[in-house]
C-alpha cells in the first residue's frame, strides 16, 4: 500500500480559515500568533502593529 497524502475525508478549509482562530481574534500574517488590539490597532507581539483601524481593506 502507498502512503495516500491527500485524504478525502478530512474537511477542506476555507484559504481564509487559518487567518482568524475559533475566537475571531485576526493572526498575524508573519507568525500566525493571535493578534491582540490596542485603541485601533490589531497588534502582534512579535512583529507590532498589523492592522489599523483606517485600513480600508480590514
Amino acid at each position: 500500500m502507498a502512503a495516500d497524502s491527500d485524504r478525502s475525508d478530512e474537511p477542506k478549509r476555507p484559504a481564509d480559515a487559518s487567518r482568524e482562530p475559533a475566537s475571531g481574534a485576526p493572526t498575524c500574517p508573519h507568525c500566525e500568533t493571535p493578534l491582540y488590539k490596542r485603541h485601533c490597532k490589531y497588534v502582534c507581539p512579535q512583529h507590532g502593529p498589523i492592522i489599523d483601524c483606517s485600513d480600508p481593506f480590514r
